[in-house]
């Protein structure tokens, strides 16, 4: 059966997370508007107006970074266009997921649209059949500082002229074997088409919208896994309760969410006139993670309409610009990342608490009684372990100095690594999620607790894959095969049921048929 695809059509206004995630996925493709087009149409006949006079054009007509005043003859305009592509082809490493460099595409086609680009409409059309095709670039995430991704957008430009790699059917292979068995043909590089493919943030972009959507995620699971390690010790909901009234907007919306899911899921007896910090504060702890993701996420949608090119076309005049600085997704990107870092301490100071017993008589490192066994203090280093990881990929690195292109170019954001740490924070997160659900489900079987609701869901997912904890046993493999059951597609549509949280579930489209992605191979 053939696949039935949706059709979005760009109109470069900002997109969202949802369009995102289905060009990301594939179940998608993007159609330019007409309105749009003719916009580029005419930014084009400015820019070639410009060009007939006589007027050096950076990129178009000159070389660029420390040989911007390198004049091209019209003979030389064909070599250097075509030549400026691939020698920006010098990523390395892992290559980002198909899902990344698929948005990357549409964002360039989208902020194409506002005419300010001075590219062909050839170009939009050209990248707009390489994602209708389901030709993908391959794209090695090393080789962008964050000022325009010129070594990571150059791996796309130059599959667009032939060269390079892409994923074709699931294979992967020469940008020209791809380009033939999807009944394409390499494109010529006119002047301007070529820099315009390589100068913009547009997979920086793309892969912070990933990279917030994963966390996003990420950050609900460790929310309930945490509900049910406090069920497990005897927390008190009052606190919470509490938040819903006094707290800010965002403390309100999570102490809600934590207070009702209690009700719900059959919280344990309170057993204290007072809990710790890690117990009493969730709801201001959470709320903080999930402002930080949703400003950074703001940040990212904004970022997909707006034109970071330089040289730009502004009232028929070519101007040079300094847009393609993207430090506001980088500083708000960072500020998510010191935030994943308070989630991760607030996690690990719940470990300690439930692994330490002295709540509900739970005995230390939750050996049951009458057993000979070490149990779970050993494993609560990992959560340390965990925990420090996520600290030191918190400390800020966009404001690094860095000087390159002979002294021309002395600013960078370094989104692309930021964003690269933020994914391996987000990794660990999800494994504290998964070793909190381990102890929960140790701590609520030794107390004799009947879960239900999301407690309930958690359990669950953890006692598939580890079993009540007698004799010591290798945690390993079960704490890795709970982390990728809790972060599956089917657990986050039965948590996003049973315990929707509108604002963040809604905003970053944490809807299951969303998530798949998979990257070259």
């Amino acid at each position: 059966m053939t696949k039935q695809l949706t059709t979005l059509t760009l109109d470069g206004t900002p997109l969202s997370f949802s369009a995102m995630a289905q060009i990301g996925s594939g179940s998608a493709i993007i159609l330019p508007d007409a309105a749009g087009m003719e916009r580029v149409r005419r930014g084009r006949a400015d820019l070639d107006a410009a060009i007939a006079a006589g007027i050096p054009v950076y990129g178009a007509t000159t070389g660029v970074g420390a040989m911007k005043d390198v004049m091209l003859s019209p003979d030389e305009l064909d070599a250097f266009n075509a030549g400026l592509v691939r020698a920006h082809h010098f990523g390395t490493g892992e290559p980002f997921p198909a899902d990344v460099v698929r948005n990357a595409m549409a964002i360039r086609v989208n902020t194409a649209l506002s005419g300010r680009v001075g590219c062909t409409t050839e170009l939009v059309n050209a990248y707009v059949r390489l994602l209708a095709a389901g030709v993908v670039p391959v794209v090695r995430r090393t080789g962008s500082i964050g000022c325009a991704d010129i070594g990571l957008m150059g791996q796309i430009g130059a599959v667009l002229t032939g060269v390079g790699e892409a994923v074709h059917v699931g294979r992967r292979m020469p940008a020209t074997l791809a380009l033939a068995s999807a009944g394409l043909e390499p494109i010529r590089m006119a002047p301007k088409d070529s820099l315009a493919s390589i100068s913009v943030n547009a997979v920086g972009y793309a892969a912070a919208a990933h990279a917030l959507r994963r966390g996003a995620g990420g950050v609900r699971s460790l929310l309930a896994a945490a509900l049910a390690s406090a069920s497990a010790m005897g927390a008190s909901s009052d606190p919470w309760e509490a938040a819903a009234y006094v707290g800010t907007p965002h403390e309100a919306s999570a102490g809600r969410w934590l207070y009702e899911a209690s009700r719900s899921s059959g919280i344990a007896p309170v057993t204290h006139v007072q809990d710790p910090l890690s117990l009493r504060m969730m709801a201001q702890v959470f709320a903080m993670v999930f402002d930080s993701l949703a400003k950074a996420g703001e940040t990212v949608v904004a970022a997909t309409g707006r034109n970071d090119d330089n040289p730009v076309v502004i009232n028929g005049r070519i101007l040079t610009s300094g847009g393609s600085l993207p430090l506001d997704v980088a500083v708000t990107m960072q500020t998510a990342s010191l935030a994943l870092a308070h989630a991760a301490r607030n996690s690990f100071n719940r470990c300690v608490l439930i692994g330490n017993g002295m709540r509900r008589d739970l005995p230390i490192n939750l050996v049951p009684a009458g057993c000979i066994a070490t149990g779970f203090g050993p494993i609560i280093k990992l959560a340390g372990e965990l925990f420090a990881r996520v600290l030191s990929m918190a400390q800020p690195i966009s404001a690094q100095s860095l000087v390159v292109a002979a002294g021309l170019e002395d600013e960078a954001a370094f989104l692309p690594l930021v964003v690269e740490r933020f994914e391996r924070q987000v990794e660990a997160i999800r494994r504290l999620a998964a070793l909190e659900a381990l102890l929960a489900a140790q701590a609520m079987d030794i107390a004799g607790d009947k879960p239900c609701g999301v407690v309930a869901m958690i359990y669950g997912i953890a006692r598939a894959h580890a079993a009540f904890y007698q004799v010591d046993r290798p945690l390993s493999a079960e704490v890795e095969a709970i982390e990728e059951d809790l972060g599956s597609d089917s657990a986050m549509e039965q948590l996003l049921r049973i315990a929707p949280m509108a604002e963040i579930d809604g905003f970053f489209a944490l809807d299951p048929k969303f998530t798949k992605s998979h990257a070259p191979t």
